[in-house]
């Protein structure tokens, strides 16, 4: 969407206005293909560096606006929550010292973004999902204050015309409602971008498609949400989710989720690519356009911009996206790489986009059709098993299953090598990026660091703290900026600095059993005495808390014959002393004592969302 004034297509008038703008553009598109006015034979990379804040307690900011507005660089844009933002890199020839100076002018860029923070209180966090994230940051309170997010979330919430249950399960699992597209704002990501030749389009496509898997595994490095270790990228699972607006009766036109790897290899041309995409997923929003329409524009000579196309295409989300832009003399056509993850360093980020680069530009002859050497359903499947497994998964190529390590050392880097040296990139840019890569396999990814070094952190400390932990050490050694590849686990000073006073949230139990209110007592009482449970909820039909039964109130009632006649009703308290989850322990403690209970509720409004014992605020002592 850029820095569109968007709105939404309400009226009759406004759908057809927009809609004769993105015909236009399509005819538009298609005249210049067809002319050859594209530019050619030259190849740019750039990107896009998405990044975190967070403030004292390595938790979320809400400073984004006020660090933004303090920075005033036109390099700098907002993101979705008021918690990220984002870095455009300036596009460069790939050739010579590019990947070195991008390196270094996003380091620069970032750097900046320190100091700006800092004036806040706050620090920069480059890392896939940020781990202290919690339901409390993904209310609309954390929306960025711009009216396109706004217009956004409204039209997406229209077209679905109802809430979405996301889950997600890996080791553990997760269940999660939500009523807007905040869930897509725990993403953030390392967007690379190279230009295609457009008579090259689909070769082009299909490879990015084909290798999508194997370069996604070493880079994955999203693994835990919300204290839950999920997949090792669980990026992939939490946004394809976050913005799906199919409603599970496939009433709506739209088969396939707007995040998502696509269903075949794509054939024909670019502009093929999108009347396809036109036809698979409905428009959510327009803007004003110019007076002259793009068709016009091309048949003076000029490059239209292809406003209506462009913000169409900003609300579509495949992992390979292809963009049309007029970055010099003649518009050209780019792939955008959506998948690889922010973090866990500068170093580690333009590894990953020289890695990517090398294979695209290194594609051996014999895979200009892709089409002829592999099912499209197999790529599909590598790339989520990359998702879910990284570097511990098998892929599927060349008719043969072969472990990701062996595939990406033996075939893959050795693309790599020979594709950016085929561009003439500095050998020292080559040999030290890719390097990054090679370690990397032969070590630890950014998902395995996370994962080994939060279980041993568990053994510890409680989940609350763990998570600042290791926001903290990622802060730390990306400071450093060693590779992670080289990444130890955390230290002393780490372990204090993320420790803070606890509130409620922190020492609740969240995996709790509970009752409902139609179950047999008996069944009930017995589940109590047989897990030596002091306290258990009741629910009602609607899964909101009604009542609590105590052990102290049913214990002598578990081996009586009365309890077979008894209900739930009969036997729990419904006179409750709740507590919230930001409250602090010191009124929780003092709530306990005033009524001489030993149990608090945990609530929102009347959701239960954990139980605090006595015992949880003993152990915290």
């Amino acid at each position: 969407m850029g820095n569109l004034a968007v709105k939404t297509l309400d009226t009759s008038l406004e759908r057809a206005q927009y809609y004769r703008q993105l015909l236009t553009d399509i005819a538009a598109l298609e005249v210049m293909l067809e002319d050859g006015l594209f530019e050619r034979n030259e190849m740019h990379i750039g990107a896009e560096q998405e990044f975190c804040l967070v403030n004292a307690d390595w938790e979320p900011s809400m400073n984004a606006p006020k660090i933004l507005s303090d920075l005033n660089e036109p390099h700098f844009t907002p993101e979705l929550t008021r918690y990220n933002l984002e870095i455009n890199l300036d596009p460069r020839r790939l050739q010579g010292t590019c990947l070195s100076d991008m390196h270094n002018q996003l380091r620069d860029l970032l750097g900046r973004a320190q100091e700006a923070a800092a004036r806040h209180g706050d620090k920069i966090i480059l890392t896939g999902v940020l781990p202290t994230i919690s339901t409390r940051h993904l209310g609309q309170a954390y929306m960025a204050p711009l009216n396109r997010y706004r217009i956004l979330n409204e039209a997406v919430k229209h077209v679905r015309d109802s809430d979405l249950e996301m889950h997600i399960k890996g080791v553990d699992e997760v269940n999660l409602h939500h009523d807007s597209i905040m869930y897509e704002g725990c993403n953030t990501s390392f967007q690379s971008h190279l230009q295609i030749d457009p008579e090259d389009f689909s070769s082009a496509y299909n490879w990015a498609q084909a290798i999508a898997g194997p370069v996604l595994s070493v880079c994955a490095n999203s693994p835990l949400l919300m204290g839950r270790e999920l997949w090792e990228e669980t990026r992939i699972a939490l946004f394809s989710q976050s913005v799906d607006t199919r409603r599970s009766t496939f009433r709506l036109n739209e088969r396939e989720p707007r995040v998502g790897f696509g269903s075949e290899w794509e054939t024909g041309s670019a502009a093929d690519f999108f009347k396809r995409s036109v036809a698979r997923y409905r428009s959510l929003i327009s803007t004003d356009f110019e007076a002259s329409d793009s068709l016009e524009q091309v048949n003076r000579g000029q490059a239209p911009a292809l406003t209506a196309l462009s913000l169409y295409n900003g609300t579509v989300y495949p992992w390979n996206r292809l963009c049309y832009g007029r970055g010099g003399k003649k518009p050209h056509l780019r792939i955008e790489n959506r998948y690889l993850p922010s973090g866990p360093t500068t170093a580690d980020e333009i590894a990953n986009l020289a890695f990517w680069t090398g294979i695209m530009t290194g594609r051996p002859s014999e895979f200009d059709d892709i089409r002829k050497k592999m099912d499209f359903r197999d790529a599909k499947k590598n790339f989520f098993h990359a998702a879910r497994y990284g570097m511990s998964a098998q892929f599927r190529w060349q008719g043969k299953d072969v472990p990701a390590r062996e595939l990406l050392l033996d075939f893959f880097l050795p693309i790599a090598y020979r594709g950016l040296s085929r561009m003439q990139v500095a050998g020292a840019d080559i040999t030290k990026y890719l390097k990054l890569i090679e370690n990397r396999i032969r070590s630890q990814s950014g998902a395995e660091w996370k994962i080994r070094t939060y279980r041993e952190l568990r053994k510890e400390l409680r989940q609350p703290d763990a998570l600042r932990v290791l926001t903290a050490s990622l802060y730390n050694r990306s400071l450093k900026g060693y590779p992670v590849a080289t990444w130890k686990k955390y230290t002393c000073n780490e372990v204090f600095s993320g420790r803070r006073s606890a509130s409620v949230r922190d020492l609740m139990s969240t995996r709790i059993i509970t009752a409902h209110e139609n179950d047999s007592a008996a069944l009930v009482v017995h589940l109590m005495k047989w897990n030596g449970f002091h306290h258990l909820p009741v629910l009602d039909g609607n899964q909101e808390l009604i009542g609590l039964l105590s052990w102290k109130d049913v214990g002598e009632l578990a081996d009586s014959p009365e309890i077979y006649d008894m209900r739930i009703a009969d036997l729990m308290k419904t006179e409750l002393i709740t507590t919230g989850p930001d409250k602090s322990i010191r009124s929780a403690r003092e709530l306990m004592a005033s009524y001489g209970i030993h149990c608090l509720p945990v609530v929102s409004g009347r959701e239960l969302i954990g139980l605090l014992t006595s015992t949880d605020i003993d152990n915290e002592d």
